[in-house]
């Protein structure tokens, strides 16, 4: 349990239920709460809190979470606002986004400034703050492809820090956030380099087919990113409506050799080369054909048209889907001699 030390009335509440603040629906307790919409309130905030690192929770969109448990500790949710553009170098602009906006948002102003880079990245569920940690990435764009860097909170110090492209460590989902400096910085902005004349990547996924569908033949970043929306809203399910949190599992790469077992009796298993020796498989592929697309278990389950969507679909516990996503990966190891691995942060 945190020791507080000040006053804090006014600034942190207790025993405060997260359920509108995480896109599954759970409904968890906090033991304490607070928002922050500026620096000095952080500030003020962990002042009156001496917490570990186990004992604080930053939460932005509450998109990449599953709460199997109530939170002994401290949650801080995330209300920095704010986007700017900085400035303008040769091909590029330089766009900076507070970490509490929410990133749809953040991707449509950008689409109105006519600037590239992020339209693959549409509606996916979120805040600015939360991108980098997770390097969200959806259609052939990564945020290290846009990133240029991010300014955080040292919890420790109080001292902001500013880290670039190498130094946040970005890999498949994951950065040096979700790692090494777990809990100990809370990143307060983030600095995009996009692009003035951008260049459209629409061979990932159906970007084409959802374009030829409407009729675009020469598209347009908003085209894109319509096109991205419509493809989105066909699969996945609206958090608003259904809990859930998106992709829940990671594609895993494994061996080339692997890949060549499997085609002896799967012909039709997709895969996306990684390097000489290694490729990418489709986690939804592999669960689907595991036998778990759709599948329902009393009041949660896998999603009718995305096997990557784990659902509650009103008052299932975390523990539960927690269950449910060690089922579908036993499942998998089982059928595929492949492990796969959890995309969300298991509390």
């Amino acid at each position: 349990m945190p020791s507080f030390v000040l006053d804090r009335s006014r600034m942190i509440q207790k025993n405060i239920s997260l359920k509108p603040y995480n896109t599954f629906g759970l409904d968890v307790t906090a033991s304490h709460f607070a928002t922050f919409s500026s620096l000095d309130e952080l500030n003020q905030i962990l002042h009156l809190t001496e917490t570990n690192e186990s004992q604080l929770l930053v939460l932005g969109g509450g998109s990449n979470l599953l709460l199997t448990k109530n939170f002994e500790g401290l949650v801080l949710k995330n209300e920095l606002h704010g986007i700017s553009i900085l400035k303008t170098e040769n091909e590029f602009t330089y766009v900076k986004s507070a970490a509490g906006e929410v990133w749809h948002n953040f991707v449509l102003f950008c689409i109105e400034n006519n600037l590239g880079g992020v339209e693959n990245l549409s509606l996916i569920p979120g805040s600015v703050g939360a991108a980098p940690m997770q390097n969200i990435g959806a259609y052939g764009i990564e945020i290290k492809d846009v990133f240029h860097e991010l300014e955080a909170y040292e919890i420790a110090t109080g001292k902001i820090r500013t880290f670039n492209l190498t130094e946040c460590k970005f890999g498949y989902r994951e950065s040096v956030f979700k790692q090494e400096l777990k809990n100990q910085y809370v990143i307060t902005s983030v600095t995009f380099r996009l692009t003035k004349n951008p260049k459209l990547n629409t061979s990932y996924g159906a970007i084409n087919d959802e374009l030829q569908k409407q009729g675009i033949s020469n598209p347009s970043i908003k085209d894109v990113s319509n096109a991205v929306i419509a493809i989105r809203k066909s699969k996945l399910p609206d958090p608003k409506e259904i809990g859930n949190s998106g992709s829940f599992f990671k594609n895993p790469v494994v061996l080339k050799s692997h890949l060549e077992k499997l085609k002896v009796t799967y012909a039709d298993i997709p895969s996306y080369p990684v390097d000489e020796t290694h490729v990418k498989l489709a986690a939804g592929w592999l669960i689907e054909k595991a036998g778990w697309k759709g599948k329902t278990i009393g009041n949660y389950g896998v999603h009718k048209n995305q096997a990557l969507v784990l659902v509650n679909y009103g008052g299932a516990h975390g523990s539960d889907i927690f269950k449910l996503s060690e089922d579908i990966l036993q499942s998998v190891k089982t059928k595929f001699g492949v492990e796969l691995e959890r995309e969300v942060n298991i509390l």
